[in-house]
């Protein structure tokens, strides 16, 4: 069970990092010289969760499109990781009845 939280709460936290990306990315569109967040984003090998890291573009310029479906994205998996904490807690809750 606390593999499951760990990596639906390392999902979040990559969510949330990959939202702030797009948004940062989104505002600064029209900055000159801006070069958009990208983030990198990798399992980690002992099945616990995602870490990711935040990358400058190589070239400055925007891409709204692309901002605008990482930040979809990310609200799609911060979604599903917040429904697989809510089914964990009720697994559990379920497990301590059954033992009680």
């Amino acid at each position: 069970m606390e593999s499951v939280l760990s990596t639906a709460v390392s999902g979040l936290q990559v969510s949330q990092l990959r939202l702030s990306a797009a948004a940062n990315n989104v505002a600064n569109a029209q900055t000159n010289d801006f070069r958009r967040d990208l983030v990198r984003q990798q399992a980690q090998p002992d099945g616990g969760g995602v870490t990711a890291r935040v990358e400058k573009a190589l070239r400055p310029g925007a891409d709204l499109v692309q901002d605008m479906v990482d930040q979809k994205a990310a609200t799609y998996a911060f979604k599903a990781n917040v429904q697989v904490v809510k089914t964990a807690d009720d697994m559990l809750g379920r497990l301590l009845d059954v033992r009680a």
